[in-house]
């Protein structure tokens, strides 16, 4: 398979629906964490609508994506084999040694510009394209792919004082705010509110919207385009739940275990929305 990158000169794809892709997002993930019966299927339930429209929005061969919480690579993989840039045949490797598909993504994975094993890196490559691009006279957008578990981490608010400081107009920060992380909920861990105002003390224009509207997503993108004087952050309320009515109560967000039972339950509600979709 080759390493298709999203700002490869020949790269290309095309969302006909964004709504309806983020829908295929979560059923694809489903489809690659079932084979080992675990898996990180929540940050694909929570990212699903922004991964979705930033797909919409991303100039093929030419705007760069950075993921950087390496664990969410499952959904830019799932939206890749829905738009034709990954075989679909990939994703039964999906965490397998020597799969071009890992579990948690690393510099030969395929699709994104950049990610990282190593949490509160991505930020700072994505701020380092963003220079490189506007020193060039490249006219590029570049979109972040953030968590909010990672704000706890010092580089990232390093790399956002600099991106800031620098009016970085072409980067886009979409953070996704699930409240979720290995230890557990991230407001039972520590303080990271008020989100708004910090990003906004450090010269981010700031958008704070419910990271499940696809429609309010890809307003909040065009409106990060039109900003000329500063950097861009979408602050996405989600839930590791959302978009799969199946999973039981107790299910662990971050790393979410299925049963065969729970998975053909999954698989059989997300293809039922998929068809009635088309009704």
């Amino acid at each position: 398979m080759t390493a298709v990158r999203a700002s490869d000169p020949a790269t290309r794809w095309t969302v006909a629906d964004p709504v309806r892709l983020a829908t295929c997002i979560r059923l694809r993930a489903v489809q690659m964490v079932a084979p080992q019966g675990f898996g990180y299927l929540g940050q694909a339930l929570s990212a699903a609508e922004q991964v979705a429209a930033i797909f919409a929005v991303a100039r093929p061969g030419v705007d760069r994506l950075v993921c950087s919480p390496g664990h969410y690579v499952i959904a830019p993989f799932a939206a890749a084999v829905e738009l034709g840039l990954l075989d679909e045949s990939v994703l039964q490797g999906y965490g397998k040694n020597g799969s071009p598909i890992e579990a948690i993504g690393t510099e030969r994975s395929p699709v994104m510009d950049y990610t990282c094993g190593s949490l509160g890196q991505g930020l700072s490559a994505a701020v380092g394209f963003a220079l490189s691009d506007r020193l060039r006279a490249r006219d590029a957008r570049t979109f972040a792919m953030v968590s909010d578990g990672e704000m706890e981490e010092g580089q990232v608010w390093e790399a956002a004082l600099f991106a800031g400081y620098q009016r970085l107009s072409h980067l886009t920060v979409v953070l996704d705010a699930n409240n979720s992380q290995v230890d557990g909920p991230v407001d039972t861990i520590t303080t990271l509110e008020p989100v708004v105002a910090k990003w906004a003390a450090f010269g981010w224009h700031v958008a704070d919207l419910d990271g499940h509207d696809t429609w309010a997503v890809l307003a909040a993108l065009a409106a990060a385009e039109a900003e000329r004087h500063q950097p861009s952050v979408l602050i996405c309320r989600t839930s590791t739940r959302h978009g799969l009515d199946c999973l039981p109560p107790d299910s662990d967000g971050h790393f979410i275990k299925l049963t065969p039972a729970v998975a053909q339950a999954a698989v059989e509600e997300l293809t039922a929305r998929l068809v009635g979709s088309r009704a």
